[in-house]
């Protein structure tokens, strides 16, 4: 385990990080904060939230805040990435937020909170991303960073999700296929979320 020098826990963050810890086993995935309330007796989502910041502060978990389904336990993140279902290389398809199965790629795994999606679809093909591969993606927390040109995962609130090349032209989002048989997807601003950008694809032979 890696934490902060001297950071110890609480027995309020102590009880409930052992008890994230015992959920995450048995089911799998990460509980929701109303399942983290009722556990530990509490009434109201603040002290799950501040005893989380304080978890992760201290090393202990990786989340991004107001996300519960993000939480990871950091001695066991290592031990291999999360697969979050699967993303559409073609049209838009339904997405899922339960961890299915753990991708081992501990020796390459130095970022925190990276995520694995299964490629489903052929229109990636030219960028040398296949059906059936693996493809490792780090969150986008910043729009900012996001850069014309860049492999993304997309969300379209309704459709699915879609791996592409991201452009952006005002307000407009263009995401383009690496195979000339799959059209652009041009779609305003507001309505799309961008995910995660590539890291790395993992296939196997």
């Amino acid at each position: 385990m890696i934490t902060s020098s001297g950071d110890k826990l609480t027995v309020a963050q102590s009880a409930l990080y052992g008890w994230i810890k015992d959920y995450m086993r048995e089911y799998q995935h990460s509980p929701s904060i109303r399942q983290m309330m009722q556990a530990m007796g509490l009434k109201s989502p603040a002290p799950i939230q501040s005893r989380l910041k304080h978890l992760q502060e201290k090393g202990y978990i990786s989340w991004q805040e107001g996300k519960a389904r993000t939480l990871q336990i950091i001695d066991e993140v290592l031990e291999g990435v999360p697969i979050m279902g699967s993303v559409a290389a073609g049209g838009l398809i339904d997405t899922y937020s339960d961890v299915q199965e753990n991708l081992d790629i501990s020796e390459v795994l130095k970022k925190k909170d990276i995520f694995a999606l299964s490629v489903n679809g052929d229109s990636m093909i030219d960028a040398f991303i296949a059906h059936g591969d693996m493809v490792l993606m780090e969150p986008i927390l910043d729009s900012y960073s996001l850069r014309n040109g860049m492999i993304v995962s997309a969300l379209v609130p309704g459709l699915g999700t879609t791996l592409k090349y991201f452009f952006k032209k005002g307000r407009q989002i263009s995401l383009e296929a690496a195979n000339p048989a799959y059209e652009p997807i041009l779609i305003d601003q507001d309505q799309v979320s961008i995910q995660g950008k590539l890291l790395a694809v993992w296939r196997k032979m």
